[in-house]
């Protein structure tokens, strides 16, 4: 492995007085002084300029499933080299991934350093594998080492995946769009109460980033993790799920993630029928809505949306592509499901 620059200049901020700069990345604005850190704990203010301190910087890397993402309707079956780093514009209370994603470089010292050149390398190198998926943290915050992975990608074989919290601004993420074949958006809640009490952050900018993704090239998946008297309301949850269908269109794929208590949170894992419920809610507006964090095959399969024939049989990440063509069309009724296959 290559030795990396321990910084590299930011992309996305303003100087807005003496050595104090404005970060633009993400929705937080964070104005960030002299020798202090934005919100993300990840880019730092140097002399009166932003740098990011994890460009280059692997905290968690792994081949996995395309169906861990999760991606359902993606290339269904592969496997997939999966990155993330550490640092998250989100401060949710029931991170699942808190030991990264709550961290500052000051706070963690068993980095992977690899160049984005080697990455792309490592990726081309195993026939077998997709692409590369950012993952684990939220990539957004690594923006400048992502882009570049990407970009490197473009014109080899591999496939990009980013799973994301959708907290990123217009202007990065137009940018971003050319170079990421698909992406998984968390969409927490659909409240701007939870968003503001739970993540400290805001709804609307989520939004704005799933109806840029959805009007692009790229493909679009969501994920909403269901937790306890949180953001399990049935009126609203229908809500959202009535806003995906709208704006993002009845064939997005849907999945919902059973909570189970994790980092600040110590509420009771969410009741299955709570989930059954919310998946009868959602597939009256959605054809694809899955279950995830559940032993439930059914409820993690593909059905035809046409004539329901079983297309994509799931358990766990175990995946036997059982009724589709080469072209991604139901072997039954020849319907269209899925482009990437």
């Amino acid at each position: 492995m290559q030795k990396p620059s321990p910084m590299k200049n930011a992309l996305y901020y303003d100087r807005v007085g003496q050595n104090i700069v404005r970060c633009k990345l993400c929705p937080h604005y964070c104005v960030i002084n002299e020798g202090k850190r934005g919100a993300c704990r990840v880019r730092k203010n140097v002399g009166g300029d932003l740098y990011t301190e994890i460009f280059e910087k692997v905290a968690a890397y792994g081949s996995d499933p395309i169906e861990k993402k999760p991606l359902y309707h993606f290339y269904p079956g592969s496997k997939i080299l999966s990155i993330g780093t550490i640092g998250c514009n989100l401060k949710c209370s029931f991170c699942q991934n808190y030991r990264i994603s709550q961290v500052s470089p000051d706070e963690f010292d068993n980095f992977k350093l690899f160049s984005t050149e080697e990455l792309v390398q490592i990726a081309l190198n195993d026939e077998n594998n997709l692409g590369v998926a950012f993952t684990y943290s939220e990539p957004g915050i690594a923006y400048e080492y992502m882009y570049e992975i990407a970009k490197g990608a473009l014109n080899t074989r591999l496939k990009t995946v980013m799973v994301t919290n959708g907290y990123i601004n217009k202007a990065p993420l137009l940018r971003l769009l050319p170079y990421i074949d698909a992406f998984n958006v968390d969409l927490k809640a659909f409240s701007e109460n939870f968003y503001h009490k739970m993540t400290h952050a805001k709804l609307e900018p989520v939004k704005n980033s799933i109806r840029i993704i959805a009007q692009s090239e790229s493909h679009l998946e969501l994920t909403n993790l269901v937790i306890p008297g949180m953001n399990d309301d049935y009126e609203e949850f229908e809500e959202m799920v009535r806003w995906i269908a709208d704006e993002t269109g009845k064939d997005t794929p849907l999945h919902l993630s059973r909570y189970f208590p994790a980092f600040k949170q110590n509420l009771a894992a969410t009741p299955v029928n709570t989930l059954l419920d919310l998946f009868e809610i959602a597939v009256r507006h959605l054809n694809y809505v899955y279950l995830g964090n559940l032993a439930d095959t059914r409820r993690s399969s593909t059905f035809c949306s046409k004539c329901h024939q079983r297309v994509i049989d799931r358990s766990g990440y175990y995946t036997e592509i059982s009724g589709l063509d080469k072209k991604g069309n139901c072997t039954n009724c020849h319907h269209h499901i899925i482009d990437n296959i």
